[in-house]
């Protein structure tokens, strides 16, 4: 009897897998933290192969921790980090760059050339973002325009891309399944939100070939088995959203108007906007809130890239802490702020200023 759901939470900093049973209690959890790079200032990188590591023995540990066999799990659902892009080789599986963190901002220099062009609006029109180094597709022709060689691959299709949904999927099917879902395409700047397809205009724009990109999936339905002898049952992969996204869904915002805010990493206000985009008079972002039995839900949202990564940065490059649990006792030790207001903006402003160079 399948009883349990298997929760995959790839996130900005850990790679967390939770148990849950039919009622949605949490039977188990599984953690391990990955390594952050930063080679240059405002670069922020992380090891894709680590990513994968770390997942799977997280999987592995919280099913053996439960004492759950993979054969009682009904479905394994996929939330992750969005942005975060990666190219790999299609026939080893190895990734051809680190994967360029979301809050990474190398890109700006191509953002501009572009919004020079006059292309803005256009990219804003037709995938409801603004045009920013945050999103994918800028980070996908930066590591192409590294190498010429890279990019005649990537025409033959030898290279493909994927946020880490996709690379998570396709390393747990055996390297068969190179999928990813509309939430996560409608942060690439290269999906239409309206047509719901890649975007030839866009793709040109950014000279990215299309055979790159990944098959776009709802994100409630059947997507692939793991692969046999991974685990000791194959488990069926049913859902896959961007982490915003899910916990819109998550927290239950299923009608138009509700709204969630989530800290992590950063911090991300969405609300749902029903089955229509909804255009914002303050730079928000318009996107896809979900996909469930073929109707589309938008979203508008709002970002603050840096809130949880302060914390970890006055631990691991300040050194002011040695774990994050010390900042509340720390904050605690003074009445107020003393008229001192530090604004996190390590990774530019978002929304409404979108000023990459704050």
């Amino acid at each position: 009897m399948s009883e349990y759901i298997l929760s995959i939470d790839a996130g900005t900093t850990s790679s967390r897998a939770i148990i849950f049973d039919k009622k949605g209690k949490i039977i188990g959890v599984s953690q391990h933290e990955f390594t952050q790079f930063f080679p240059k200032l405002g670069w922020v990188e992380h090891d894709a192969l680590e990513i994968w590591n770390t997942q799977l023995k997280a999987i592995k540990e919280v099913l053996q921790k439960t004492n759950i066999d993979s054969s009682q799990i009904n479905a394994l659902g996929i939330t992750n980090q969005r942005e975060t892009t990666l190219l790999w080789d299609r026939n080893t599986g190895i990734p051809v760059h680190k994967a360029i963190v979301w809050q990474d901002r190398r890109t700006t220099s191509i953002c501009n050339s572009i919004l020079k062009k006059g292309k803005g609006d256009l990219f804003y029109k037709k995938t409801g973002l603004i045009l920013d180094s945050y999103f994918s597709g800028t980070k996908i022709k930066w590591i192409l325009d590294q190498d010429p060689d890279l990019r005649k691959k990537a025409e033959n299709g030898e290279i493909i891309f994927g946020t880490i949904d996709s690379w998570l999927i396709w390393n747990l099917t055996g390297r068969e399944v190179h999928v990813t879902d509309v939430t996560n395409a409608s942060r690439t700047l290269l999906f239409n939100i309206h047509s719901l397809k890649w975007d030839s205009e866009l793709l040109e724009i950014l000279d990215i070939p299309e055979k790159i990109l990944p098959k776009i999936v709802s994100c409630s339905e059947k997507i692939a088995y793991t692969k046999q002898g991974l685990f000791e049952d194959k488990i069926l992969i049913s859902g896959i959203a961007g982490d915003q996204q899910a916990a819109l869904f998550g927290q239950m915002c299923i009608n138009p108007g509700d709204v969630k805010n989530t800290y992590g990493t950063g911090c991300f206000c969405i609300m749902n906007t029903g089955d229509k985009p909804v255009k914002s008079k303050n730079k928000m972002l318009t996107t896809i809130g979900y996909q469930i039995n073929n109707k589309t839900h938008y979203a508008l949202e709002g970002s603050v890239f840096v809130a949880g990564a302060a914390v970890q940065w006055l631990r691991d490059q300040l050194g002011i802490i040695s774990s994050a649990s010390e900042i509340e006792s720390l904050a605690k030790t003074v009445k107020n702020n003393g008229g001192v207001t530090f604004i996190p903006a390590l990774a530019g402003l978002a929304a409404p200023y979108w000023d990459p160079h704050a």
